[in-house]
C-alpha cells in the first residue's frame, strides 16, 4: 500500500513529472531510425549476407538496381545514363554501351550483349550504388533518379521498394493511430459507464506509447513494421489495466468515505490483479526475441517494453488523472450497455455439453487449416504493395519487356581462369529460368584478348580478390522454382569456386524461408511453454494451464485457418508473430474468469454455479476488453495499403473477437467437464473433491 498512498499523495507532481518527459521521449522518438529492410535481419553468418557485405567492400557496391527506359531514342538513353552516374552515391551504370569504346569492331561483340539490353520500344540500365540498399542516401538517390528520368523509365531493385514501402508508411502511419485511438475510443464510451473515461484512459496509454517509442532511441533503429504496429498494438493490449482500474476505484467508492483511500486500495489491487495478467502478455512478446530472424527481437523488445510501461502508466499516471478529473468524471458516467450477463451465464450452463461437442468438432478441422496456412505464406515484399506503386510497375515492366523476375549475384575468385570462368556460365546458362549470365568473359566474348578492356569496365566487374557475375532469371523471388534454380546454381558454382558467394534478393529470401520456418516452432514452443508457467504460478494448479492453452490454441487455429479456408495468402511474418501475441494478449480472458471460478469454489459453491458466478461476474470485463482490442485493430486494418500491417491487425482483431468467444463459451464448459481433475490438481482445492452437487 506504500506506493499506492504515494501515488495519490503526489498526484500533482506525477503529472507534471510525467508531461516533462514526453519532451525527451518525442526527440528520441524523432530521432530512432527506421528500417525497411527486411532483409537486414537475417543472421550475419550466412553466406549472402556476407556476400552482401563483400561486394561492398570489395566493389564498392551495396545497392543494386534495374531501370527500364521506354520509347526513348538511343543518343537520349546515353544521355541519361550520363546523368544517373552523377547522382549522389550511384556507383556506376552498366548499360550495352559500356564497351562501346573497345578498340574492336561492334560486331565481333557477342549479339546477346545488345539484345539482353534492348528489346523493340525498351531499353534497359543496371545501377550500382555505393551504399546499402535501405540507407537514407540510397533512397534519396532513388527518388532523384525517378526525377531525371521522368515517367517514361521505371526503377526496379530492392532499394525502389524500400523506397516505396517508406513513403507509403510515413503517408499512413498518423492515420493508423487516429483510427486506433477514434475505433477504440467509441468501443469505450459505448461498453464503458462513462462518457469522459476513455479520453482519460486515451491520455494515460498515449503517454506510456510515446514514452516507448521515444526510448527506442537507445536501440539505434527500429523496423518499419514494428513503428507501424507498436503503437496500435500498445493501445490494444494495455488497455485492460486502465479498465481494471477504474472498475475497482469505482468498487471502493462504495466502500470508503474518502475518494483518496478508495484510489488507494484501487492501485493497490489493479498492481497485484494486473503483474499476472500482463506477465504473459510480456512473454508472448519476449518470446519474439528467440527468432533467429531478428525482426522478431525488435518487435518483441519494443512491445514488452510497451507493455511493461503500460502497467506503469496505469499505477501512476491513470489515478492521477482520474483523481484531479473525478468530479466531471463522476458527472459523466451512463449506464454500460453491456447488459445483465446472469440469463446468459445460465443459458451456457445448462448446455455445456453442446460447447464440449463443437469444441471436440473445431480441433482438427481448424488445426489442419492452421498447417496449411502457414504453407502457403508469402515472402516477396512485393506483394505487401498496392499495385499502382512505382516499384510494382517497374517490377512489372522488367518482367513484361525483358521476361526478368529477378536477378543474382555472382562472386567467384578473381585467379580463376578464363576458361574455368566460361565453363561455368554456359552451366549456368543451362539451368532452367536463368535467361543469361553477365560477366566480363560474356561481355567480349572467348576470341577476344580480357586485356582489351577498358579499365572503367574491369573495374566495375572486377575487384582485386572478386570478379562479380549478374545472373538474369525468369522465376520470381521466393518462388519455388527459384529456389530450385539457386540450388542448381550453387552447385555448380561450388563445383569451380568453393569460396564462391551466391547473393541477391532470391538468395537472400530463400535463407529467409528456411530460417523463418525454424523460428515458428522455436517461438511457438517458447512461447507456451513460458505462459504455462506463469498459469501454474498464478492459478497454483497443474491442470489449468493445459486447458486454458487448449482453449486459446483452439482460437489461434481457427484464427490462423481462415485465410486458407478463405483462399488468403498472409506475409510469412504474420503467423509467427500472431500466434504468440494472440496466445499472449487473450490468455488474461481465461485466467480472470478461472481465478473467478476457483474463488467461488473455495467458497463452497458447487462446480456449476461455480462457473456461473464466474461467468456472469467475469464476461463484461471479457466483452469489453476483446471488443477494446477489436476496436484499435480493424479500423487499421481496413484501412491500410501495406498488407503485411493489414494482414496483422485483421488477424489481431479477429482473434480477439474469436478468443474471447470461446472463452466464455468453450473454457466454461471445460471448467464443468473438469472440475475433479482441477480441485485434484491445484493447491487448496483437494478438499472439495466429491463436493460437486448440481445446482437446481
Amino acid at each position: 500500500m506504500g506506493l499506492s498512498k504515494a501515488v495519490v499523495k503526489n498526484r500533482v507532481l506525477i503529472l507534471m513529472i510525467a508531461l516533462i518527459l514526453l519532451v525527451p521521449a518525442v526527440f528520441g522518438m524523432l530521432g530512432t531510425r527506421i528500417n525497411y529492410d527486411m532483409l537486414d535481419y537475417l543472421p550475419s553468418d550466412m553466406d549472402t549476407v556476407i556476400g552482401q557485405e563483400t561486394l561492398k567492400e570489395d566493389f564498392g557496391k551495396g545497392a543494386f538496381s534495374f531501370i527500364v527506359v521506354q520509347d526513348m531514342p538511343v543518343q537520349e538513353v546515353a544521355q541519361l545514363k550520363e546523368k544517373i552516374q552523377q547522382v549522389d552515391h550511384v556507383e556506376s551504370v552498366l548499360w550495352y554501351d559500356s564497351v562501346a569504346d573497345l578498340s574492336i569492331p561492334m560486331e565481333l561483340l557477342p549479339d546477346k550483349l545488345y539484345n539482353e539490353f534492348n528489346t523493340d520500344d525498351a531499353t534497359m540500365l543496371a545501377v550500382f550504388f555505393d551504399s546499402a540498399t535501405s540507407e537514407d542516401v540510397t533512397m534519396d538517390a532513388i527518388r532523384e533518379i525517378r526525377s531525371i528520368a521522368g515517367k517514361q523509365c521505371f526503377v526496379s531493385g530492392m532499394s525502389a521498394l524500400v523506397t516505396d514501402l517508406k513513403d507509403l508508411c510515413e503517408q499512413e502511419e498518423p492515420i493508423y493511430v487516429a483510427l486506433a485511438v477514434a475505433c477504440a475510443c467509441a468501443a469505450m464510451m459505448l461498453l464503458l459507464d462513462g462518457w469522459l473515461v476513455p479520453f482519460v484512459f486515451l491520455a494515460s496509454i498515449g503517454m506510456a506509447i510515446v514514452y516507448n517509442l521515444g526510448s527506442n532511441f537507445f536501440l539505434g533503429e527500429i523496423s518499419y513494421i514494428t513503428k507501424a504496429l507498436s503503437a496500435v498494438l500498445q493501445l490494444a493490449v494495455t488497455m485492460d489495466y486502465s479498465i481494471f482500474l477504474w472498475h475497482s476505484y469505482n468498487e471502493q467508492l462504495t466502500l470508503q468515505s474518502d475518494h483518496k483511500e478508495a484510489m488507494a486500495v484501487a492501485i493497490h489491487n489493479t498492481f497485484t490483479s494486473v503483474i499476472g495478467s500482463s506477465a504473459t502478455t510480456i512473454a508472448g512478446f519476449i518470446a519474439l526475441c528467440f527468432m533467429s530472424f531478428t525482426l522478431g527481437r525488435d518487435l518483441g523488445i519494443v512491445m514488452a517494453k510497451g507493455v511493461l510501461l503500460g502497467v506503469l502508466g496505469c499505477v501512476t499516471i491513470l489515478p492521477s488523472l482520474i483523481l484531479v478529473l473525478d468530479k466531471p468524471l463522476q458527472r459523466t458516467r451512463h449506464k454500460s450497455l453491456i447488459p445483465d450477463m446472469g440469463g446468459f451465464a445460465k443459458g451456457v450452463c445448462k448446455i455445456f455439453p453442446v460447447f464440449l461437442v463443437i469444441f471436440a468438432l473445431l480441433v482438427a478441422p481448424a488445426y489442419i487449416s492452421y498447417d496449411k496456412t502457414n504453407d502457403e505464406v508469402y515472402y516477396d515484399m512485393g506483394q505487401c504493395l498496392p499495385e499502382d506503386m512505382e516499384y510494382v510497375i517497374a517490377n512489372k515492366k522488367l518482367s513484361e519487356e525483358f521476361d526478368i523476375a529477378s536477378t543474382h549475384m555472382l562472386l567467384v575468385n578473381a585467379d580463376l581462369p578464363d576458361s574455368d570462368v566460361r565453363a561455368m556460365i554456359d552451366e549456368m546458362e543451362q539451368v532452367p529460368g536463368v535467361k543469361y549470365v553477365l560477366g566480363m568473359e560474356s561481355v567480349v566474348g572467348p576470341m577476344i584478348p580480357m586485356e582489351v578492356l577498358p579499365d572503367s569496365v574491369r573495374s566495375m566487374l572486377e575487384s582485386d580478390q572478386w570478379e562479380l557475375l549478374l545472373i538474369n532469371s525468369e522465376y520470381k523471388v521466393a518462388s519455388d522454382d527459384v529456389n530450385q534454380q539457386i540450388d542448381q546454381l550453387n552447385a555448380i558454382l561450388k563445383k569451380y569456386d568453393e569460396g564462391g558467394m551466391l547473393i541477391g534478393e532470391a538468395p537472400c529470401m530463400k535463407d529467409m524461408i528456411e530460417t523463418t520456418d525454424h523460428d515458428f516452432k522455436v517461438v511457438n514452443a517458447i512461447s507456451i511453454a513460458a505462459i504455462f508457467i506463469i498459469i501454474t504460478l498464478v492459478e497454483g494448479s497443474f491442470s489449468l494451464p493445459f486447458i486454458l492453452i487448449a482453449v486459446i490454441e483452439l482460437a489461434i487455429f481457427i484464427n490462423l485457418g481462415l485465410p486458407h479456408v478463405l483462399g488468403q495468402s498472409l506475409p510469412f511474418i504474420a503467423p509467427i508473430c500472431i500466434s504468440t501475441i494472440q496466445l499472449g494478449a487473450t490468455v488474461d480472458y481465461a485466467i480472470l474468469m478461472t481465478t473467478r471460478y476457483k474463488a467461488e469454489r473455495l467458497n463452497g459453491e458447487d462446480k456449476k454455479k461455480a462457473v456461473m458466478t464466474a461467468l456472469r461476474t467475469s464476461a463484461p470485463s471479457i466483452i469489453v476488453s476483446g471488443m477494446g482490442l477489436f476496436a484499435a485493430t480493424f479500423g487499421v486494418a481496413l484501412y491500410s495499403n501495406i498488407d503485411i500491417v493489414g494482414s496483422m491487425c485483421m488477424l489481431m482483431a479477429r482473434g480477439a473477437i474469436i478468443s474471447v468467444l470461446l472463452v466464455l463459451l468453450v473454457l466454461s464448459a471445460l471448467l464443468i467437464l473438469c472440475d475433479g481433475i482441477v480441485c485434484r490438481t491445484t493447491r487448496g482445492m483437494t478438499h472439495l473433491i466429491g463436493k460437486q452437487e448440481v445446482v437446481k
